[in-house]
């Protein structure tokens, strides 16, 4: 599994690439001995409608024809796609201070400047991020919020009127659906190179690292390098369904993107507030895809089975405990994890929810009273 969060590019260098093809079929009328009234007759039948002058040439041009998804998505889309370089410090034993660069994308998400990409292409204290728009100009931009377990981030840059991204509804993905990435694989030089493919598969949780599974991503087989983190993957339509973050190095055409259905939620409270205050139950819970394979006890037919539950968080002081299987907020029904939290970052912190969860076998209901947190 490769995650990318470094990358030090070469020189800027910008290009572009133009396509125009246009079929042109000359057709002429051929006169022979035959008399012009006869040929006339003849072509009426053939075309059904009558020729003034048989021996002028007819010019057809044919229908042009309309342009492929990738090409409409890009050109829809590739306004509003950025590069983002940033620079960090960190310690380094025997050389003390070293300063790192790194390179990704993102895809502006509000016409005054507000971005959305990973949290490994911003990291956790950068030194500064540079945002390069397609128009040529390069602006300072700040790191809002950033959540590493989801490798989301907000940036802002100081712009007003920026292109702006369509959001889609990552929750009507269907696999086998036309898949679009944007991106800036291998850093600057390859700006907004656009690869096609589709839906691999949906719900897939993979392991990043030791200590952290990435839970109901997307999987799309469209070409996702190095630099192409923090970029959109697109439908048919040209709206933002995921944000590509991982890629499975040993396969070929295994790449993986964060539904965007946890990310608007967050996008919409910082454009309005100026700020994300993410709410939590206080629990950690598995879906029934990586339940049963964490540990076979963990056998759920639906809903989010709680591992963990802090004694002092929002779930346990209203009854919930650990082995409890949380099936509908406020009766809509939850089977993952990236549903759980798209719910939960619909409200603030205080606000109250209707949880009906499972005890068992019996089912219950409780009123949680959110808490601020990430879980």
């Amino acid at each position: 599994m490769e995650q990318y969060p470094e990358y030090r590019p070469p020189k800027r260098k910008r290009s572009s690439f133009f396509t125009a093809m246009i079929g042109v079929i000359i057709g002429g009328l051929i006169v022979g001995t035959l008399s012009i009234g006869y040929m006339n007759s003849r072509l009426d039948e053939l075309v059904g409608e009558k020729t003034t002058d048989p021996t002028k040439q007819e010019i057809i041009v044919a229908e042009q024809t309309k342009a492929s998804i990738p090409e409409a998505v890009a050109q829809k889309v590739n306004p509003s796609v950025v590069g983002i370089q940033t620079v960090k410090v960190s310690l380094d034993f025997f050389l003390g201070p070293v300063q790192q660069e790194g390179v990704g994308t993102g895809v502006i998400v509000s016409e005054n400047g507000i971005i959305l990409t990973n949290h490994h292409v911003v990291t956790d204290k950068p030194k500064s991020i540079t945002v390069q728009l397609m128009d040529g100009r390069e602006l300072q931009a700040e790191k809002i919020w950033s959540n590493e377990s989801m490798d989301l981030a907000v940036i802002k840059v100081d712009a007003k009127n920026l292109p702006v991204a369509e959001l889609g509804n990552s929750d009507q993905l269907k696999v086998g659906q036309p898949a679009i990435a944007i991106g800036n694989p291998l850093g600057m030089r390859f700006e907004r190179t656009v690869t096609s493919g589709i839906i691999s598969a949906l719900n897939r949780s993979i392991a990043v690292s030791e200590n952290n599974i990435a839970e109901d991503l997307i999987q799309t087989d469209a070409s996702i390098n190095p630099g192409n983190s923090g970029g959109p993957l697109l439908n048919s339509k040209g709206e933002v369904v995921g944000i590509n973050t991982y890629k499975v190095q040993t396969g070929e055409g295994m790449g993986f993107a964060i539904p965007i259905n946890v990310a608007k939620p967050i996008v919409t409270q910082i454009i309005k507030n100026g700020e994300f205050r993410p709410t939590a139950l206080g629990i950690s819970g598995l879906d029934r895809e990586i339940a049963s394979y964490i540990n076979e006890d963990y056998q759920i037919e639906k809903g989010i089975f709680i591992v963990e539950i802090d004694p002092k968080g929002a779930a346990y002081k209203a009854g919930l405990r650990e082995g409890n299987v949380i099936t509908h907020i406020d009766g809509k029904e939850i089977n993952s994890m990236i549903q759980l939290r798209s719910m939960l970052y619909q409200h603030l912190p205080g606000d109250t929810v209707t949880i009906t969860y499972l005890d068992g076998k019996r089912e219950k209901e409780a009123q949680v009273k959110l808490q601020e947190g990430n879980y």
